[in-house]
């Protein structure tokens, strides 16, 4: 072995050792980096067509910087706010429902305790509207430390991408490249597609929710935004708990119309809209194996596992594609 490819060796180990330390140490904002780093990649592309078109480096990446974090608090400010502001008109509308609910299976009639859990998962609410308010200057350094890593990122991106090369054999940058098209638009199917899905599912579901009469609309729209992000469930779920909810008040017409309505106009209309229109790149990822990622991304490291999940499940599906083509890696 010669001395350059062993000090590349010595590196490479060196460099996995050095991060698996910096994540034990760091774990705290863990989330906030690994969200970042997925964000760059997205990014990336308007970057280059900012210096493509004359804008110098670190204007371009200072410009695409400010955009992103504009975007987050757009995103993120409504929904705390709209949180913390109805959390009492939420409450109340979980109150109308009776404290028992009957039934009747196989001759038995069994008692679901509805009250017991309204006012579990009110409590819940309101300990998360509080812990929301009580952390918020941690989520404001979380937001610095997302722009200014953010930007770290745009201004240099090709030096991590150097050092992967630079410690892998030339007979596998094949792997890498593949391995990166399949993150690129993992990502882009994530972020782009699935955002844009569920900014225009909200004025639609506004409209749904407001025409048949639902007296927090703009609650119901915004949570029909979040539910896009479910793989397969999506708004459906939403509109199925609001039909049981308007059948134990007696609203059955109601109930009938949002149990048609949403599934159809509010889950599939936004994404028929939007598709077609942004899948020049596409994740290739089953929707099988994207709720399998979402889920059990979810259920292992927490909300970053909505995209960590489905990227890892990306990845291990690039890899069999890569063993069952079966060449050689001069002959792709």
């Amino acid at each position: 072995m010669s001395s350059l490819r062993r000090r590349r060796y010595v590196l490479a180990g060196l460099l996995v050792g050095i991060g698996l330390i910096a994540v034990g140490i760091l774990w705290a904002v863990v989330e906030t980096v690994f969200f970042t780093v997925t964000v760059a990649y997205i990014l990336y592309p308007l970057r280059q067509r900012l210096v493509g078109r004359g804008v110098p480096r670190r204007i371009a990446s200072g410009l695409v910087t400010t955009f992103a974090f504009l975007v987050v608090v757009v995103l993120i400010a409504p929904l705390v706010w709209t949180l913390f502001r109805r959390r009492e008109a939420i409450i109340e509308l979980l109150g109308d429902l009776p404290d028992e609910l009957p039934i009747e299976a196989v001759g038995f009639t069994y008692n679901v305790d509805v009250a017991g859990l309204v006012s579990s998962a009110s409590e819940a609410l309101r300990d998360l509207a509080f812990s929301v308010a009580a952390d918020s200057l941690f989520i404001l350094l979380q937001l610095t430390l997302f722009t200014i890593l953010l930007y770290g990122l745009l201004l240099r991106p090709n030096a991590a991408g150097r050092a992967v090369f630079e410690i892998t054999p030339p007979s596998y940058h094949d792997v890498i490249r593949a391995l990166h098209r399949r993150i690129e638009g993992t990502l882009y199917a994530l972020y782009v597609i699935q955002a844009a899905t569920a900014v225009l599912t909200v004025p639609v579901a506004f409209v749904v929710f407001f025409a048949l009469g639902y007296e927090d609309a703009f609650v119901l729209a915004v949570l029909s935004g979040i539910l896009q992000f479910f793989p397969i469930v999506g708004p459906g779920m939403l509109a199925v708990g609001l039909a049981g909810y308007d059948f134990l008040l007696g609203l059955t017409d109601r109930a009938l119309a949002i149990l048609i309505l949403g599934p159809t106009v509010i889950g599939v209309v936004p994404d028929v809209l939007i598709r077609p229109q942004l899948a020049t790149r596409q994740a290739h990822l089953p929707a099988s194996l994207y709720f399998v990622g979402f889920v059990g991304g979810v259920l292992t490291v927490g909300v970053i596992g909505i995209i960590a999940g489905p990227l890892v499940v990306a990845l291990l599906v690039e890899m069999v594609d890569l063993l069952s083509d079966g060449k050689a890696p001069d002959e792709g």
